[in-house]
């Protein structure tokens, strides 16, 4: 089976193998334990997935390791974060179901 994934994707999934990248996502987890978007809409929720913020690294290999980086739920990391790292629409509601940002 042929992996359809270009060649810089797959140089940068195995950055995230690295012992360098486990102490970001380690010190990363450690600081923000919960995700962010859940505590928008003041849910608690651990996070177990590190997201690289503000639009992902786009293959900038100093972004990829210094960030920002934003703790998540595995669900709202394949979902939203996805999501807007491709440039689309994502609505996230508050508590009281208002909209937010």
């Amino acid at each position: 089976m042929t992996d359809p994934r270009s060649a810089e994707a797959k140089k940068y999934r195995a950055l995230y193998k690295s012992a360098k990248w486990r102490r970001i996502r380690e010190a990363q987890l450690r600081m923000q334990p919960l995700c962010e978007y859940c505590l928008q809409s003041e849910v608690v929720e651990p996070a177990t997935v590190v997201h690289h913020g503000d639009g992902g690294h786009k293959g900038d290999e100093h972004k990829f390791w210094t960030g920002p980086f934003v703790s998540l739920c595995k669900e709202h990391h394949d979902r939203d974060a996805q999501r807007e790292d491709l440039g689309q629409r994502v609505i996230r509601f508050d508590a009281e179901g208002w909209p937010i940002g």
